[in-house]
């Protein structure tokens, strides 16, 4: 077995589990899941990322509203708009892209979602539910990461977890998923002594602070799996490249399963992503879908 951890392929048959599922939830209760995405203003990589997403859940047999809306807009337009989407029975997701222009405010705009519309699980309603064991919607970049590592290692109960950094978004979803997998957890960040000791210990190291390859081979514990959660573009012999979190020749070498930046975690987050879509038109129906 190949030790990289390939995220496109892995994201492929999630995609194709999330296809089956909306097959059958329209079969057998005539329910199409919608997903409506919000743009605020025109940042070019945010624009890519909702033309994907648009695709992808067009793909999936779901329905896909889009609003762009002019960085102009204000605040309360932006939250008239989520009231409107919360109260569409069509509508079974609802995602506000990240960031939004600096006259709004992102909690704000976050806690108007109905938490049973929230697909990106950044609402404090889910973030309690995933922090007591509770049945919420899980953010799509820790769901992916925890996927790919229960289909290579198998049971994760017992192994050491450390994550470097501690976002809302990654970092503590991530341990909050790796906790529920009953693996003994070290949230680590910049102000954590002995930083590389700490990454040592670690079974299963995922790496989420936004730094290009600031870790190198030798705080990986041999045979340890390694998630690079990292997306930085840097420039390199004249060229742009995109890199990770860590240092990957040296880690490879070191690490029993790792994955790579492009084609590792990226994939995966519309993937888990669509999957929360459906999720979340199942319970708004009260229906259990088959595994």
């Amino acid at each position: 077995m190949s030790k990289v951890i390939d995220g496109k392929a892995f994201a492929e048959s999630v995609r194709a589990g999330v296809g089956k599922q909306v097959e059958w939830l329209k079969s057998n209760h005539n329910i199409t899941p919608g997903l409506a995405v919000v743009l605020v203003g025109e940042d070019p990589a945010s624009q890519v990322y909702v033309r994907n997403k648009g695709k992808q859940t067009l793909e999936a047999g779901m329905n896909s509203y889009e609003h762009k809306l002019d960085t102009s807009v204000s605040e309360a337009e932006l939250l008239a708009l989520i009231d409107q989407l919360n109260n569409d029975e069509t509508v079974h997701g609802i995602l506000v892209q990240l960031p939004l222009p600096d006259h709004m405010r992102e909690a704000a705009v976050i806690d108007a979602i109905d938490y049973r519309k929230d697909v990106d699980g950044f609402h404090l309603t889910n973030v309690g539910l995933l922090n007591t064991g509770g049945d919420g919607v899980v953010p799509c970049t820790p769901l992916g990461c925890i996927m790919m590592l229960k289909e290579r290692l198998g049971s994760l109960s017992g192994k050491n977890a450390v994550v470097v950094g501690r976002s809302n978004i990654v970092g503590k979803p991530m341990a909050a998923l790796l906790l529920k997998e009953s693996c003994t957890v070290t949230i680590a960040h910049s102000r954590t002594a002995d930083l590389p000791d700490v990454c040592r210990s670690a079974d299963i190291l995922v790496a989420a602070v936004g730094r290009p390859e600031m870790i190198p081979g030798d705080w990986v514990k041999p045979g340890a799996a390694v998630i690079d959660v990292g997306i930085n573009r840097i420039e390199r012999d004249g060229k742009n490249k995109l890199v990770g979190d860590v240092d990957y020749a040296s880690c490879e070498a070191v690490a029993g399963a790792i994955t790579p930046v492009p084609g590792g975690v990226g994939p995966m987050t519309i993937a888990c992503l669509l999957h929360n879509t459906v999720q979340q038109a199942a319970r708004q129906h009260n229906v259990e879908l088959p595994s």
